[in-house]
């Protein structure tokens, strides 16, 4: 049956494809976004132009929708004032979460639902716990938890860093930069695949006032995912292996992304909103998983290449200082 449905956001890395497999599903969309973007949006969706701190921003309440998608909603006071908007105006509120809440390195190899949610070290992770938190005191709402680990969709996956930049560097033939001995496991997951369960997930009794992520279940060491970044780029790629502790001294704005995510293993068990959402892959080569962000970089760079700048003075001095010790 279609439903009214929301996206707050809804133009995003991962949003998008949401947006369009809604739409496909009959339901009728509406997105509320700055209108910032130049992506357009699938015919029949209804634009919505303003920013959570808009006065006008309560007034999505009156419509009443079934689902409400919050994803852009990153601090403890924006869910806060969700809450207040939405509290009995609508069927269901779905926040985007992080999987970089869950504990690491993980308890227990495959991570679930069940994996502690606390991380130390990086305060965007604190802010969606710090959400998460908020939602499960909420009265009168209806609300469901999604958690994507690495999602891909324009950007390319790297460990730290600017992803062009690290590109350009690899088109160039400089080296960058891994974290470690390159063989820890990271989970990918394509923007149009997570698509599938999570409109899944619209009006379902069953996924309310529970938690989900939703990634592929497969994963790729760090460095077979660069070296197929730099083979689809026609180049080879020159991988410097760091520990991460080294790193996070060169520079401490790295602290979150590693050692509070892509420095431990992170494998995914699926099977509790595919229980809900129904079955449902991803893709599992690592041709077909970066096939798009590739194509968005060669788009991007064909308009302007990154300068050098800063990072890549950084960059160039690890790979010195590190190879150096042999």
């Amino acid at each position: 049956m279609p439903m009214k449905i929301l996206f707050v956001g809804g133009t995003g890395q991962i949003s998008y494809p949401c947006v369009e497999r809604a739409v496909a599903q009959g339901h009728h969309v509406s997105v509320y976004n700055r209108g910032l973007r130049g992506d357009l949006l699938p015919a029949g969706v209804t634009s919505i132009v303003g920013d959570l701190a808009a006065p006008t921003y309560a007034d999505l309440a009156k419509a009443n929708y079934d689902v409400v998608c919050q994803f852009i909603a990153f601090t403890p006071d924006q869910v806060a004032r969700d809450i207040d908007v939405f509290a009995g105006h609508c069927g269901q509120y779905i926040f985007i979460s992080s999987a970089s809440v869950y504990e690491k390195p993980a308890r227990h190899y495959v991570i679930t639902e069940q994996t502690p949610a606390i991380n130390p070290y990086w305060r965007y992770s604190q802010n969606k716990i710090a959400c998460e938190a908020l939602l499960k005191n909420a009265e009168n709402l209806a609300w469901t938890i999604v958690r994507p680990s690495h999602t891909v969709r324009t950007g390319l996956p790297i460990m730290m860093g600017d992803s062009d930049v690290m590109a350009r560097r690899m088109l160039d033939g400089e080296p960058t930069i891994v974290a470690g001995d390159g063989h820890t496991p990271w989970t990918l997951t394509r923007s149009v695949d997570l698509a599938v369960p999570f409109v899944g997930l619209f009006g379902k009794p069953a996924a309310l006032d529970e938690i989900f992520h939703i990634t592929s279940d497969r994963a790729h060491i760090w460095d077979d995912i660069q070296k197929a970044i730099a083979r689809l780029l026609g180049v080879e790629a020159k991988i410097v292996h760091v520990p991460t502790e080294t790193l996070v001294r060169y520079n401490p704005d790295w602290v979150g992304p590693l050692l509070g995510d892509k420095a431990w293993t992170a494998i995914f068990d699926n099977s509790k909103v595919k229980s809900v959402a129904g079955n449902f892959t991803c893709a599992e080569s690592l041709e077909e998983i970066l096939a798009e962000p590739v194509m968005h970089l060669k788009q991007r760079l064909a308009k302007s290449r990154p300068p050098k700048g800063d990072l890549d003075h950084l960059v160039d001095r690890i790979c010195q200082e590190q190879s150096a010790l042999g």
